[in-house]
């Protein structure tokens, strides 16, 4: 079993288990993946890359929900 690391999202600390993709990430914190835009240790993290992502500990992740409307 991996051991948990300690990572920011939306500047509240947050604990998963060491290699954890992105996306798992992102599910388990209950975001929709196609609703929203994250942002990687200060850069936008493309859509394309999410599953190639491994979290790592002290990771600073934002992301922001994409709200539709007029």
């Amino acid at each position: 079993m991996s051991s948990p690391i300690t990572l920011r999202v939306n500047g509240e600390s947050r604990t998963c288990v060491a290699q954890t993709k992105l996306p798992d990430l992102l599910e388990q914190l209950g975001f929709h993946p196609r609703l929203i835009a994250v942002e990687y240790n200060g850069e936008i993290l493309h859509r394309q890359f999410w599953p190639e992502t491994q979290v790592q500990e002290g990771d600073n992740i934002e992301v922001v929900t994409i709200v539709g409307g007029g």
